[in-house]
């Protein structure tokens, strides 16, 4: 192997890995969760999977606190399916612990529209998982990418890049 590249086995720790996003996690769209039975697997950890629900829940939420409602989105014909996701686990949250899931839109090409997403502490000093989803406008009459998004979702997503920027 070459020294450019890491052999899998000596990776560093997870606590150990930079985050390439935003490491103070200001101006990003906060959602609180906690951990419930229903989240884990039998040893009483969060199961993989529900940091992903958690995640669209945090994305949908964001969305609704600019004024767009995905029932909105079906009616103008766009449905908006994850293409690309990319989870890193840090660290494992328990039963009944809290966690605040950070999303926040990190760029907008053409019908792409990647999202960055952290799940921390509370107090913001553990880190327990990063993420980056990528969603694509979907017609969904067609069941093809649109060329384009739509005006008042465009316009929308505009805002929520200025309220990040500020």
């Amino acid at each position: 192997m070459s020294e450019s590249q890491p052999n899998p086995a000596q990776l560093p720790p997870t606590d150990a890995i930079e985050i390439s996003t935003n490491h103070t996690f200001e101006s990003w769209f906060e959602y609180p969760v906690r951990v419930q039975p229903h989240h884990t697997d039998y040893a009483g950890i969060v199961w993989h999977g529900t940091y992903i629900t958690w995640m669209e829940e945090a994305r949908v939420e964001c969305l609704r606190s600019i004024g767009i409602e995905f029932a909105d989105l079906v009616i103008l014909g766009c449905d908006l399916p994850v293409v690309e996701l990319s989870v890193r686990y840090h660290r494992s949250i328990g039963l009944g612990m809290p966690a605040i899931v950070k999303t926040r839109m990190n760029e907008v090409t053409g019908v792409r529209i990647n999202w960055d997403y952290a799940i921390v502490s509370p107090d913001g000093q553990q880190l327990y998982v990063t993420a980056k989803v990528t969603l694509v406008a979907l017609d969904r009459e067609r069941g093809k990418i649109m060329r384009q998004l739509p005006t008042s979702f465009k316009n929308a997503l505009a805002k929520i890049a200025s309220i990040q920027n500020n």
